[in-house]
C-alpha cells in the first residue's frame, strides 16, 4: 500500500467518524487570578459536521490520485 493510500485513508475513516458521530473536545481558561487564586472555565465546543465532510472528501481525493498513477485500480 502507498503511503498516500494509507494517509488516504486515515483520513476517510476520520472524516466518515466526525460527519456520523461527530467529535468534541473541551478547552481551559483563567477568567480571573489574583493572586494565588486562580478561576477556571472549561468549555465545550463542537467540530462542525461540514468539517467532517471536507476530512472525508480530501481523503477520497487523496486515494484517488494515489492509485491514478499504478493503472491497477
Amino acid at each position: 500500500m502507498r503511503f498516500g493510500t494509507a494517509i488516504g485513508a486515515v483520513l476517510l475513516i476520520l472524516g466518515a467518524f466526525i460527519g456520523l458521530r461527530g467529535l468534541n473536545y473541551s478547552t481551559q481558561r483563567s477568567v480571573v487570578r489574583i493572586g494565588e487564586f486562580e478561576a477556571k472555565v472549561e468549555e465545550r465546543r463542537i467540530v462542525p459536521v461540514w468539517v467532517g465532510g471536507v476530512i472525508f472528501f480530501a481523503g477520497l481525493g487523496l486515494i484517488g490520485y494515489s492509485l491514478r498513477g499504478r493503472g491497477d485500480a
